[in-house]
């Protein structure tokens, strides 16, 4: 059977030009409050920590996590008002194997409500971190689930109604690394902090006195004048002529980046959102989405010692690579990396059209604003469902397109406006970009019960109604 609510055009004339009416003022704001780090600053890509458990004994662990106000140092010797847990921006690192059961205490020591959602995570409804699932100031959440799923690269962030853009902006994010056997075995550099290394990428803007500028332009989301790596403006990153394994989070709230060398040297790209990719995809570009992740492998044994190379957005330096040392590398990248079982369309039971429409405030899904009493879909369990994803074309300027995630799974990309998805879209995903005027096709499955949220992953579009909810029975 096939799910469809048909699209409904709304965007009036007069939000076009208060739209622009507003992005030239925030144009101008900007360039009078806008700060510049001075050129001779150099520092020193910061490596989060990993958070051991309180209590384990090998299959079972608990995580004390505290959500917490703070100050951090981002430019010359200005102190700025952030967010953070067990820390004062951003988060620890969360190393998971497959098989453990794991007990998380999140306390929430902010004056506001929070929660923390597992991105990527496969767990009931129950212990996803929706915005069901809220904690509030003071008080302590404690989901207990296991571990159930390939090794991987995910995250944690805010999903609480009207606050999750600002909360993730002021540094509410932290990233989980999953193990498994299979993961372990093969071979590839996995030794935390030294030859795999975590690279959380976001953009923001400051004002003056050093404090963040949160502005959603009205149009696209928040986007900031700097990009920041782990929490630091172009931060340079001391490696060795070996193979380098870096785990990419696009943590921005709207922007989209193009990463890329400054030489254009080749890159090898390993994983996706879910998991390793079947084979390696050789690559010197690579497109993020808010809410994406990829691992790539950078062989830095082609550089001289004392060689520095840019990593780059477009034209606008994320950070630098200095090679320091010769280094030992026993590593290797095989031919094969993962069998990936592929779902079967033939199985699909039902088919859902989804249509991501709008920008600003003015958005929908299917014609609808987000709705938190109401049951968007109704999904049983373990059946095999095709997802038709489309974003609208808009006759305004400024969109892009939308990052479409879908909680409590992963999924495989079908096709892209009726080809084959490219060779690093063959993998397990949990968030696709739709370009303006694309149709996406996704076959999901959703294994665990329970109220599951599915929506655009430009933050500000999301609070905005770019949200829909399923039950999974």
């Amino acid at each position: 059977m096939r799910h469809h609510i048909s699209h409904k055009g709304f965007i009036l004339f007069f939000i076009i030009v208060i739209g622009i009416s507003y992005l030239v003022f925030t144009l101008i704001s900007s360039i009078q409050n806008r700060i510049n780090p001075p050129a001779s600053e150099v520092r020193l890509l910061p490596i989060p920590i990993l958070l051991e458990p309180s209590v384990s004994d090998g299959q079972s662990s608990t995580y004390h996590i505290t959500v917490q106000r703070g100050t951090t140092n981002f430019i010359k010797e200005l102190q700025t008002p952030t967010l953070g847990y067990n820390g004062s921006y951003l988060g620890p690192v969360i190393k998971l194997s497959r098989g453990e059961e794991v007990t998380m205490q999140v306390k929430n020591n902010l004056s506001v409500d929070t929660s923390i959602h597992w991105h990527g995570l496969e767990v009931e409804g129950s212990s996803d971190g929706g915005p069901h699932q809220v904690i509030s100031a003071g008080s302590t959440w404690q989901p207990t689930f296991t571990i159930n799923q390939p090794a991987s690269t995910l995250w944690f962030h805010p999903h609480v109604i009207g606050r999750t853009a600002t909360q993730v902006y002021y540094g509410l994010a932290g990233m989980i690394i999953v193990e498994d056997d299979h993961s372990k075995s093969l071979n590839l550099p996995d030794e935390y902090g030294v030859n795999d290394i975590p690279l959380i990428i976001q953009d923001r803007s400051f004002n003056q006195d050093g404090s963040l500028r949160y502005t959603n332009n009205m149009m696209d989301g928040a986007t900031g004048q700097y990009i920041l790596v782990n929490g630091a403006i172009t931060p340079t990153l001391n490696v060795s002529s070996i193979k380098m394994r870096f785990r990419i989070l696009n943590g921005a709230n709207a922007s989209h980046f193009n990463v890329r060398l400054e030489d254009n040297h080749e890159f090898v790209q390993i994983a996706s959102d879910g998991g390793f990719l079947e084979k390696p995809v050789l690559m010197n570009s690579l497109f993020i989405s808010p809410g994406e992740r990829a691992e790539i492998i950078i062989d830095f044994s082609t550089y001289q010692k004392g060689q520095k190379v840019r990593l780059l957005s477009n034209k606008k330096v994320m950070m630098s690579f200095v090679v320091s040392d010769d280094g030992l590398d026993e590593t290797m990248i095989p031919n094969e990396l993962a069998s990936i079982e592929r779902f079967d369309e033939s199985l699909v039971k039902t088919i859902r059209t989804i249509e991501l429409d709008g920008m600003g405030h003015m958005v929908t899904i299917n014609g609808r604003q987000f709705d938190m009493h109401r049951i968007d879909e109704r999904v049983k369990l373990n059946d095999l469902e095709m997802w038709e994803i489309t974003s609208i074309r808009s006759m305004m300027m400024g969109s892009l397109g939308h990052p479409f995630h879908i909680h409590g799974t992963q999924f495989q990309i079908l096709s892209r406006n009726g080809q084959e998805p490219e060779a690093n879209e063959h993998g397990w995903k949990d968030t696709v970009f739709v370009g303006s005027g694309e149709t996406v096709k996704i076959l999901v499955q959703f294994k665990y019960r329970g109220i599951f949220m599915y929506h655009c992953h430009i933050l500000e579009h999301e609070e905005a109604g770019m949200m829909g909810q399923l039950i999974v029975e």
